[in-house]
């Protein structure tokens, strides 16, 4: 079965300036990793939910802050082992930051019979295009490759 998740890519600047607010994911899993460890704020779409309103309420969850209203940009879907992603972009203003987030229980350490409750997202950050290249999750990067150009079209 196919997972839904819907997401929202928060940009600012133009050009060579052009900068994107990525999440970094919570839980001992990615705790000591960078590279590769960064996301589009989403999470998961219910089956009847529309798909904008869904990277809304899961940014708002990620990141402890309202999505910024404004115009939306499609980026599409990609997939990610049995997720597919669709997500939008929209203008933010460049002092946006992390708040807080939501958390999800997790046996830890593994095999243990613990349970201890980790954030969904530790931290988030605005990064130039480049550079969030190099750190987003690679079955999102065609997220920035689609900004990129909507935003030359636009």
């Amino acid at each position: 079965m196919t997972v839904r998740s819907a997401g929202l890519l928060l940009w600012t600047g133009s050009g060579e300036g052009l900068r994107v607010f990525l999440v970094h994911m919570g839980g001992p899993f990615w705790a000591r990793k960078d590279a590769g460890a960064w996301s589009v704020p989403k999470g998961i779409q219910a089956t009847d939910e529309d798909p904008l309103a869904a990277a809304r309420r899961e940014f708002a969850e990620e990141v402890g802050v309202p999505a910024p209203a404004g115009e939306v940009v499609d980026l599409g879907t990609v997939r990610s082992g049995a997720k597919v992603i669709r997500a939008y972009a929209v203008e933010a203003d460049p002092g946006l930051a992390f708040r807080s987030s939501n958390t999800f229980a997790l046996e830890w350490p593994p095999r243990s019979g613990q349970s201890q409750e980790f954030p969904e997202v530790d931290r988030a950050a605005w990064f130039a295009l480049t550079e969030a290249g190099d750190r987003i999750v690679r079955s999102q990067v065609p997220f920035l490759d689609r900004l990129r150009e909507a935003l030359t079209k636009g």
